[in-house]
């Protein structure tokens, strides 16, 4: 029998490195296996929302993050004979600190966290697979696999972070509802080279002429820079410059080939979905740029994939000692980016939980917290999310990708004739905010989590228990800060107004981080979660009241006798 653990993360995604992270940092003791033994793989997600920024600032990992990343893209969507533009950085977004898309390959970001990871101490182990997993009494065995043999492992807790056919996720029973599109994704890594501009000898339309901010011209006035995407009746087509193996990457709908397997009766493998399969032949790929009415044509292909494309919900997140993250728990079409997003912001919200779970900052067990209040709060917070997430990926990707007759004719009769109406539109910076934080989720919260807990007198004017809290510029007897500057470091933070009585010394525990805003007038306190949404409120200092919620996610002072 191997040594015990307290987390065992199976799967080295971004979901599972980042699960690590938090939970590490929180004192739990981790481990990391990932079945694949080679650490690149294509990227399948390129795009950092401004709120997973948010929840992975605490780690110490966005500075370099966005050290790799685009964070003042521009795109070109190109409709019928016209071509909308527009700039996606410094978006109308005051409350956080990133108010930009971001774009970013997904290897970067393993590399970014596994890295962190290691300068913990804790080092993935690759072609390490798990092969059955089985709960206990006291505790979870998870047998593994690798070159070195068969071992078995005593832990806390199993975190399933293994894609789309989890391990995790069939040990523990727990159901997968949904069904596959009957769309399928295309990536492909491309060298393109433009075609002659054949309007470069006319007189220049004067209605072309660029300005700053968004813009309607001609799809041949200029050549292409940013992200390009092609919206037509066949569906989307999207070119990255964020190739791994080439320039480019390619990105496109159409519709699913069926193939060896995929219908009952049919001989061959079943399809894996969300993973990549069988290479696309290049004349296929020259095909979509024509169909898509893109002026480029391949003039090398370093790789291709079919990728088979599902909407999936796992029927609980969290059953006993295992729990289900990421591609495990859901799976989404790539409409609106939300795939390694949603994993990330997964693993923020349970990995805090489990570190304090396995009473690694309490002081001993008497100081537990209920692990089933805490920790069923998982399931009831992130599966409601992740509903209203298929709702939104599944309207954007029917509009986007679908071959019906109706968003087709949107696609391409109604969407050429309002290309013209689009730059008005996109002029105004609080529309393309608001859309940016529906897609981003900077306004997705928990008020009804058995977490969420409002005190008497209730506190007006702050954020409810249950939401994200805003970035600000606060002042703490100082120069003026960013609140999410001061509040980026693992634990609670308490946050309290500049006449509030003073905290007891018998309340905050270690991992409570306590902070008093001059900026803010009142006597009330806001208690802050490590994941940034709001737990607790109330209008004065209540320590009996503010003792019980900490005890309630494991944060409370020890006893007395313990050190």
């Amino acid at each position: 029998m191997t040594e015990p653990v307290d987390v065992l993360v199976v799967g080295a995604g971004p979901t599972g490195l980042t699960l690590a992270l938090e939970a590490h940092d929180h004192g739990a003791g981790v481990r990391v296996v990932e079945r694949r033994p080679e650490l690149f793989r294509p990227s399948r997600a390129l795009i950092l929302h401004p709120r997973t920024l948010e929840t992975l600032r605490p780690l110490g990992v966005t500075d370099a993050l966005l050290g790799l990343a685009d964070t003042a893209p521009s795109a070109r969507l190109h409709l019928g004979s016209r071509v909308v533009e527009a700039g996606l950085a410094d978006l109308a977004l005051p409350d956080t600190a990133f108010p930009h898309l971001s774009l970013i390959r997904q290897t970067d970001v393993e590399r970014v966290l596994a890295g962190a990871l290691a300068d913990r101490g804790v080092e993935v182990e690759r072609g390490t697979e798990l092969v059955t997993v089985r709960e206990a009494r006291d505790g979870a065995y998870a047998v593994l696999r690798s070159d070195g043999g068969a071992e078995e492992i005593r832990c806390s807790f199993v975190a399933g972070c293994d894609g789309p056919d989890s391990t995790v996720r069939a040990c523990a029973g727990v159901g997968w509802h949904g069904g596959p599109y009957a769309v399928e994704a295309v990536l492909a890594d491309v060298e393109l080279a433009r075609e002659p501009d054949r309007t470069s000898a006319r007189e220049p339309d004067r209605t072309s002429t660029r300005s700053p901010g968004p813009t309607s011209v001609p799809a041949a006035a200029s050549a292409p820079t940013g992200v390009e995407a092609f919206a037509g009746r066949q569906g989307l087509l999207l070119l990255f410059p964020l190739g791994e193996q080439a320039a480019w990457r390619l990105l496109a709908t159409r519709t699913r080939d069926p193939g060896p397997g995929s219908r009952p009766g049919d001989p061959g493998a079943r399809p894996v979905f969300g993973r990549p399969g069988p290479a696309v032949p290049l004349a296929e790929l020259r095909q979509l740029l024509r169909d898509a009415g893109s002026g480029a044509r391949i003039e090398r292909l370093a790789w291709s994939a079919r990728v088979p494309l599902q909407y999936r919900l796992a029927a609980r997140f969290r059953r006993g000692r295992l729990f289900l993250l990421g591609d495990a728990a859901h799976n989404y079409s790539p409409a609106t980016g939300q795939g390694m997003n949603a994993g990330i912001q997964d693993a923020v919200n349970l990995g805090w939980k489990l570190g304090f779970a396995v009473g690694a900052c309490d002081g001993g067990p008497e100081g537990r917290p209920d692990g089933d209040v805490l920790l069923d709060s998982y399931d009831r917070e992130r599966r409601a999310a992740a509903r209203r997430r298929l709702l939104l990926t599944h309207t954007a990707f029917w509009a986007e990708a679908s071959t019906g007759r109706v968003p087709a004719w949107l696609r391409g009769v109604v969407a050429p004739h309002g290309a013209p109406a689009v730059p008005a539109l996109l002029e105004r910076p609080w529309l393309v905010a608001e859309g940016v934080r529906v897609i981003s989720q900077l306004r997705a919260g928990y008020r009804h989590s058995p977490l969420s807990v409002t005190g008497t007198p209730r506190l007006r004017g702050a954020p409810r228990p249950g939401d994200r809290l805003p970035d600000a510029t606060v002042s703490t007897g100082g120069p003026p800060r960013r609140l999410h500057h001061l509040l980026a470091r693992p634990g609670v933070h308490l946050l309290l107004q500049r006449d509030a009585d003073p905290l007891p010394d018998a309340v905050a525990g270690p991992c409570v981080d306590v902070l008093r805003l001059a900026s803010s007038p009142g006597q009330g306190l806001v208690a802050v979660r490590p994941d940034g949404h709001v737990g607790y409120t109330c209008a004065v200092v209540d320590p009996a009241a503010l003792n019980g919620w900490l005890t309630l996610i494991g944060a409370a002072a020890p006893p007395p006798d313990r050190p």
